[in-house]
């Protein structure tokens, strides 16, 4: 698991609401400071001398307790008990660490050697630390995580308002057959933007536990539907020579650097449709992302028809019997993609003039 995921994972797990995070608290307003390994295995066992092995259930109440003993205390999150009390813990001492503070210089090497997290609280500066694959992470009040993910929820709703506005010019824009590799590549990189600061927000709603109920809200509202159009995207502008499952290359648009997202030549080249040089060329869509906005239309329906027309300016001009002779399409269905293209077509027009 990536750093930032595994990170992520702990920040959920001491977030606001969850008993570990009570436990913390108490630790805090009891003014003193504890060392928390948030794991149990043999290597653990092999860096302990020392202390007493409990093993009993996790209580906020037995944390504070335990804390006030010198030594570390060993959890076993997945059962929910505590292993381990009053423990020294010896890592290797040619571990690397910044730290300087005995407390965190262990938990530091700890939780390199072990690959478990560890937290710590300090007594001095009352702070509540994470250690997670040689990463230190300052666990901060709900109000502070709460102000930057409200600041990353104002750029979210910019970034998608903009998203919505290229979209609909795409729908328009296919309607009348004009696409070039740019509009295809500007629609693409406005959706992985979007994307990449709906992540941002949701590792702000994990950290925020209980506090987070209604950033929860309003990240789903303004991400739907993101994720199923850029995956019709690229079903509708793959290269012939490309998987049908636009998987590899929704990766390879994930792998950009930041830096090279707002160049719309590197997003056409990870998109496989061209380069700097082809973005007036222009393009044909097959027609995945109008169809999907027929009502009650069936995925596996919507994949027949584009096999059968190959583009959406075929499925357009495309008459009621010509319709019926795809495999799941009665007459009603028929009738119903035709209504439905012909609307989408009419709002798309309308739109952008």
């Amino acid at each position: 698991m990536p750093a930032d995921d595994t990170l992520a994972d702990v920040l959920a797990r001491i977030a606001p609401g969850t008993s570990l995070r009570d436990g913390l608290e108490r630790i805090l307003r009891g003014r003193t400071g504890a060392l928390i390994v948030l794991g149990h295995d043999e290597v653990v066992d092999d860096l302990s001398t020392g202390g007493f092995e409990i093993d009993v259930p996790f209580t906020p109440t037995a944390l504070r307790e335990l804390a006030k003993m010198d030594g570390a205390i060993v959890l076993a999150p997945a059962e929910g008990r505590i292993v381990r009390a009053a423990t020294h813990l010896m890592p290797d001492q040619r571990i690397g660490s910044s730290e300087t503070g005995t407390r965190h210089r262990t938990a530091d090497r700890v939780a390199q050697q072990t690959g478990f997290p560890v937290v710590t609280v300090s007594q001095s500066m009352q702070l509540i630390a994470v250690y997670v694959e040689g990463r230190r992470h300052v666990v901060e009040g709900s109000e502070q995580v709460l102000a930057r993910a409200n600041q990353a929820v104002a750029t979210l709703e910019r970034y998608r308002t903009r998203l919505d506005e290229v979209t609909a010019g795409l729908s328009a824009l296919e309607i009348e057959d004009l696409v070039t590799v740019r509009d295809v590549a500007v629609v693409a990189q406005r959706q992985e933007m979007v994307t990449r600061i709906a992540r941002e927000v949701e590792n702000h709603v994990r950290e925020l536990g209980t506090d987070g109920r209604l950033l929860s809200l309003q990240l789903d509202e303004l991400v739907s539907g993101v994720m199923e159009e850029r995956a019709l995207v690229v079903r509708d502008y793959r290269p012939d020579d490309a998987p049908v499952e636009p998987t590899e290359t929704l990766e390879s648009l994930e792998s950009l650097a930041a830096s090279d997202l707002v160049d719309v030549g590197a997003v056409a080249r990870a998109l496989g449709i061209g380069d700097a040089s082809r973005l007036d060329h222009p393009l044909s869509a097959r027609g995945y992302r109008l169809l999907a906005r027929v009502p009650r239309l069936p995925a596996a329906v919507v994949s027949r028809l584009v096999e059968q027309f190959g583009t959406l300016q075929d499925l357009l001009t495309a008459s009621t019997e010509q319709l019926l002779g795809v495999d799941g399409v009665g007459e009603q269905r028929a009738r119903s993609v035709r209504e439905g293209l012909s609307r989408l077509a009419e709002s798309s027009i309308l739109d952008r003039y």
